[in-house]
């Protein structure tokens, strides 16, 4: 991947899921916004703020579904994917927009900030 993406962050909103029908089947799709950090150790075991960025995530597929499901507002989360420009026209004003996006090929969660994981058995229904 020549524009690939990798990042943490946290989910700035719970993901949403929706389904998108393809023409031969529908497919499930996570939208999330994730604010990806920047922080530096300080020297003194602990870490100052560099700045950050704000940017919308695509997820499709079972793992949309398995995202929406598990990860709430406020996950620390790391993004693998690819970088992509998405234009429309804005319906209110008729206006041309744009804006830069992460298809993700992973999501996964960070587990710096997490107590417990429960697992279920193989090839029970999530």
């Amino acid at each position: 991947m020549a524009n690939s993406f990798s990042g943490r962050g946290n989910l700035g909103a719970a993901p949403t899921l929706r389904h998108h029908d393809n023409g031969t089947e529908t497919v499930a799709v996570a939208n999330l916004r994730v604010f990806f950090d920047r922080p530096k150790p300080d020297g003194n075991g602990n870490f100052e703020d560099r700045g950050g960025f704000w940017m919308n995530v695509s997820l499709w597929g079972t793992r949309a579904e398995a995202v929406a499901r598990l990860l709430p507002k406020g996950a620390r989360v790391h993004v693998e994917g690819e970088l992509f420009q998405s234009s429309w026209t804005d319906r209110e004003t008729g206006e041309e927009r744009e804006q830069m996006e992460i298809r993700a090929s992973h999501v996964t969660l960070d587990f710096a900030r997490v107590d417990s994981v429960q697992f279920r058995n193989a090839g029970e229904e999530g």
